[in-house]
């Protein structure tokens, strides 16, 4: 897709710095262990566990809604991944510039967008990619050049290596305030104050210390990101055959901008 589509990319890099409340420790030391009284330890050490946590999943669900960029549009990302390279779920492009369906399944993706999409995103060309469609899903192998960023945006093993590559971005204030309960669950926020950007981090009390929500506020600027389903299998439905086209079949020289 579009650049701003391969927002999956944009995502995955909002979330890894916003990570960057998890500056020093060990990454991937083995398997997070359950630590229930994770708020009686130091906000370095929450966050240092919080990170093994999130880098020993092998699949999890990631949501984000905003965008730090301004006078963009807030885009919206719904999106379950494996360290396998399987996703499926949808990026919605904010302010009725379109969304998309994404799925990837082994070595094949298949790719929906919305009416708003072919409108906004291909501009002189997305009526005819529409109607050659007629709301079917682009079908491609995940080897497509056209596709490298969004099979890249698909990989939770590249997830985590951002947060890795991150590790070390611990300027700013780290504080720890009291536990207290998210969408009811039990968790520690954690606040770094760095520059003229917050970020907050609301950690599991209970059970493994998963990152829950993470939020970024830069000025008049705002972001939200989830994580949810930790080690739950990615959906494994595909786009039945009738509802698939193949992007390769495309008349013509012009293929849809992917």
């Amino acid at each position: 897709m579009t650049g701003q589509l391969i927002g999956t990319r944009r995502a995955a890099w909002a979330a890894a710095l916003a990570l960057g409340l998890t500056g020093g420790s060990v990454i991937g030391g083995g398997a997070a262990r359950a630590d229930d009284g994770i708020d009686t330890l130091t906000a370095q050490q929450i966050v240092d566990r919080s990170r093994d946590a999130l880098m020993g999943v092998r699949s999890l669900h990631l949501s984000t809604h905003g965008d730090l960029d301004r006078g963009n549009p807030s885009m919206t990302l719904e999106l379950t991944l494996d360290r396998d390279g399987n996703c499926n779920g949808s990026v919605d492009l904010g302010n009725k510039q379109g969304s998309v369906r994404i799925v990837k399944r082994g070595d094949d993706v298949w790719v929906k967008p919305d009416a708003d999409f072919w409108k906004n995103q291909v501009p002189g060309g997305g009526a005819a990619f529409a109607a050659i469609l007629d709301g079917r899903y682009m079908k491609s192998s995940a080897t497509d050049p056209r596709l490298r960023q969004l099979v890249t945006g698909c990989d939770l093993d590249t997830f985590q290596k951002m947060v890795g590559d991150n590790a070390d971005n611990d300027r700013g204030t780290l504080n720890k305030g009291r536990k207290t309960t998210l969408d009811g669950a039990s968790v520690v926020p954690l606040t770094r104050l760095r520059d003229d950007r917050k970020l907050t981090m609301y950690v599991a009390a209970t059970g493994r210390p998963y990152p829950l929500r993470i939020t970024i506020e830069d000025g008049g600027a705002h972001a939200v990101m989830g994580f949810s389903a930790f080690d739950k299998p990615v959906p494994t439905a595909t786009p039945p055959p009738d509802r698939t086209f193949d992007i390769n079949a495309m008349p013509g020289r012009s293929t849809p901008p992917v």
